[in-house]
C-alpha cells in the first residue's frame, strides 16, 4: 500500500529502508514533495511523498465506462455550497527548480491575500514562481507573503481588489460525521467538488521532505482529495472553511496515487493564526517548551532526552529523562503526538504537562516560548 500527500513538484523517487519496517502508507504530492508519518502507539504508520505521474491528460484518455450506470440524486445543499466557495478557491501553477506543478489556495481577503500550504507555494521562496488562477480563469502573478514549513503553511498575495473572499469558519466544535465538502484542483482539474464526512478528529500527522518538517493535528475526512487539491479549502454545511486539505491515503503504487477516502487538512484554527501573523509581521511563531526528546523512545509517551537550560520546561522542573505522558489531560502515545498538541497551541499559553519519573506522576505547568530557529 502506498500512501501521498495531495500536492507538491516532483521529488525524486523514494528508495525504501533495507531494514524491516511497519506497514508504511506513502502520500502524493503534485507540487512539492514531504514525507509524511502519523504517530500511533507502538510504531507509528508512514507517509511517503512520490512524484505526481498521472496527468490530466491521463484522465481525460482513459476508456469511458460501459453497462448500466448509477444515477445519483444533486445534492442542493452541496450544490449550494459549491457555488457559493468557488469562486473564491484557486489554483497555483507552480515552476521551480524542481519542476512544474499545480495545487490549490482560496482567498481569504478581498484585497488578494489567497490561503495554501507550505509545500505548495514555498517554492517561491526559493526562486521559483507563482501563477493564480482564478473560477472565471484570468490569472495573475502570486507573491510569496511568508510561509511556516512547520505548520505547512504559507500565504500568497496578488495586486487585485474587489476579489470574492471565502468565510473562515472555526475547527473547535467540529464533530465526526459532519458533512464537509472539499474543493481544488486535483490533477489540474480547476473547478473540482468532492463531498463527504468529518472521519476523525486530532489525527497527529507529521510532514517532512527537502529539509522540513510540519507537525498537523489534522481532520480526517473521506471527501475525495487527490495530488493537487493541496492548499484547498475544506468546507463546512455553512460553506465556510474549517480546514486546508493536505494529504491523502492511497493503496495504488508509486507515482498511481489515487483517493481511497482517507484525506487530511489541517484545523483552519490553527492556520488562521498562522495566516494572520504572516500577514501581519511577514512571519509567524512556532511554540516549543524547551526539550530535546529521546527519538529511539518509541512510547507510550515521550521521553526528555535533555532540558534546555533557562527554557519554559526548565523553568517549571522537568528533568532528564522524565516521560511526558499527557498534556492537559490528553494522554499521548508518542514524542510526535507531543509536539502535534503543543503546536496546536500559541506562544505564551500555558499548558499542563503530566510527568511520569521513577515511578510517579506529577503535573506541571509550562508557559510555552517561540521559537527562535
Amino acid at each position: 500500500m502506498s500512501l501521498h500527500d495531495t500536492l507538491g513538484t516532483p521529488v525524486p523517487p523514494y528508495t525504501p529502508p533495507q531494514q524491516k519496517q511497519p506497514a508504511r502508507w506513502p502520500w502524493m504530492a503534485g507540487a512539492a514533495g514531504i514525507a509524511l508519518v502519523a504517530g500511533t502507539l507502538g510504531g507509528g504508520v508512514g507517509y511517503l511523498i512520490a512524484d505526481r505521474s498521472a496527468t490530466a491528460e491521463a484522465v481525460a484518455s482513459a476508456p469511458a465506462a460501459s453497462g448500466p450506470q448509477v444515477t445519483t440524486p444533486v445534492s442542493s445543499e452541496i450544490a449550494d455550497i459549491a457555488a457559493a466557495v468557488q469562486p473564491a478557491v484557486v489554483q497555483i501553477n507552480i515552476d521551480g527548480s524542481d519542476g512544474e506543478g499545480n495545487g490549490s489556495g482560496f482567498v481569504i481577503s478581498n484585497d488578494g491575500y489567497i490561503l495554501t500550504n507550505h509545500h505548495v507555494a514555498g517554492v517561491a521562496g526559493d526562486g521559483g514562481t507563482l501563477e493564480v488562477m482564478f473560477a472565471d480563469g484570468s490569472k495573475a502573478t502570486g507573491k510569496l507573503v511568508g510561509s511556516n514549513a512547520g505548520y505547512d503553511v504559507a500565504v500568497v498575495k496578488v495586486e487585485r481588489t474587489g476579489l470574492t473572499a471565502v468565510p473562515l469558519g472555526t475547527s473547535e466544535d467540529l464533530r465526526v460525521g459532519e458533512t464537509v465538502v472539499a474543493l481544488g484542483s486535483p490533477l489540474g482539474l480547476q473547478g473540482t467538488v468532492t463531498a463527504g464526512i468529518v472521519s476523525a478528529l486530532d489525527r497527529p500527522v507529521t510532514a517532512g521532505g527537502q529539509g522540513d518538517t510540519s507537525f498537523i493535528n489534522a481532520i480526517q475526512t473521506d471527501a475525495a482529495i487527490n495530488p493537487g487539491n493541496s492548499g484547498g479549502p475544506l468546507v463546512n454545511a455553512a460553506g465556510e472553511v474549517i480546514g486546508i486539505n493536505s494529504a491523502i491515503a492511497t493503496l495504488g503504487m508509486m507515482g498511481q496515487a489515487g483517493n481511497i477516502g482517507l484525506g487530511f487538512a489541517i484545523p483552519i484554527d490553527t492556520a488562521q493564526r498562522i495566516a494572520n501573523e504572516i500577514m501581519t509581521t511577514g512571519t509567524s511563531q512556532t511554540p516549543i517548551i524547551g526539550v530535546q526528546l529521546d527519538t529511539a523512545y518509541t512510547g507510550p509517551g515521550a521521553r526528555v532526552a535533555e532540558v534546555t537550560a533557562g527554557s519554559p520546561a526548565d523553568t517549571a522542573g522537568v528533568l532528564d529523562g522524565d516521560v511526558i505522558t499527557a498534556i492537559d489531560g490528553k494522554v499521548l502515545a508518542d514524542s510526535t503526538e507531543l509536539v502535534v498538541v503543543i503546536r496546536d497551541n500559541a506562544p505564551g499559553d500555558t499548558v499542563t504537562l503530566t510527568l511520569l519519573r521513577d515511578g510517579r506522576t506529577r503535573d506541571v505547568a509550562v508557559t510555552l516560548v517561540a521559537s527562535k530557529g
